[in-house]
């Protein structure tokens, strides 16, 4: 009677055992000190290697760990001949008892190469996660400074604010920049012109225009005539703007000395100031809103800080002179009576 031929074990049993015991490898923790390097055998030292038989603890907390180690065992070493049966078995209740609450988890690539991130950073010192820098709400303009430390001008009711003024405009020197803050009772945009008469044309103009994105960028014009045109050369930094309760609101610092250029000035000089603002669409500024915005009385030197107050149009009719005389001819003429 011939003898059996004895049966090798077939080819895709180590295969399935690798694939069991791969995700569970290859996201074994620091902490797993058992996980010792590839070629190494179960006490966490390379087969063959001489030396004290320390012990260490063995992975014995998912099927694919046991899995693993059974098919180094057994298929890939000798030394798989001196666990018995029973310590095989005993690893594999110890292995079902732990692997009962868990939940599975899904692996890929992208997971282990951000556990890895993870490890690197959570263990080397000094250097946390990067966090995004918290963003600066925009600071409200302080009219308490206005004539001490910068200079300002209100246009509209009398004692309003930066937030209550129709227009609002305030400098002050800071090294060799100028800071200017803008803010008008509109949802497109306000700007101040520098100008060597109190007409519109041939002026230096820093806007504050706010766009359908909801920003509010600063740009730089240069008045043709009547007409606005956007130049490229924008001498402002620094720059910051928010648009709330329907008011555009700016802050930005530009150069007391620049190259000179026929579109920008030198503001070490002194100029009229215009004051302006008006709607946009889409981002690009309007007419103004009213016809015939307001500018300052006399050339500004931004070295003298003053409180400048003009009254809108609507505070204007009994202020007048011609209206306070007309006033006291009727008041003059109703005390007396008619003949």
């Amino acid at each position: 009677m011939a003898r059996p031929r004895r049966q090798r074990p077939r080819a895709w049993a180590p295969l399935l055992l690798l694939l069991l015991a791969g995700p569970v490898a290859c996201a074994a923790s620091p902490a797993d000190d058992g996980a010792g390097a590839g070629g190494r055998g179960p006490r966490g030292r390379a087969r063959g290697d001489s030396g004290s038989d320390e012990a260490v603890p063995r992975h014995d907390s998912s099927y694919g760990t046991f899995a693993g180690e059974f098919y180094d065992l057994r298929y890939l070493s000798e030394e798989g001949k001196m666990f018995s049966q029973s310590t095989l078995s005993n690893r594999a209740t110890r292995a079902l008892e732990n692997s009962q609450p868990t939940k599975k988890k899904h692996f890929s690539l992208e997971t282990l190469f951000l556990d890895f991130l993870t490890i690197i950073y959570s263990h080397w010192p000094g250097y946390p996660f990067p966090t995004a820098p918290p963003v600066d709400p925009f600071a409200k303009i302080k009219v308490d400074d206005c004539g001490k430390t910068k200079g300002c001008f209100r246009y509209g009711k009398p004692g309003c604010n930066a937030e209550t003024c129709d227009y609002f405009l305030s400098y002050r020197m800071i090294g060799a920049d100028v800071e200017f803050e803008l803010s008008a009772d509109t949802d497109g945009w306000v700007a101040v012109g520098f100008s060597s008469d109190k007409k519109m044309g041939g002026d230096d103009v820093m806007a504050c225009v706010h766009d359908d994105n909801g920003r509010v960028r600063v740009q730089h014009f240069y008045n043709v005539g009547q007409w606005a045109k956007e130049i490229q050369r924008n001498p402002a930094r620094d720059e910051e703007g928010v648009f709330e309760n329907n008011r555009v609101t700016c802050r930005f610092k530009r150069p007391v000395n620049v190259p000179r250029d026929e579109t920008i000035v030198d503001l070490h000089l002194s100029w009229y100031y215009l004051f302006a603002w008006g709607p946009a669409i889409q981002g690009s500024i309007t007419r103004h809103d009213i016809d015939s915005p307001p500018t300052s009385e006399r050339v500004v030197s931004i070295y003298k800080y003053e409180d400048i107050f003009m009254p809108s149009a609507a505070y204007q009719t009994f202020s007048s002179p011609f209206c306070l005389l007309l006033i006291v001819a009727l008041t003059f003429y109703l005390l007396m009576g008619t003949p």
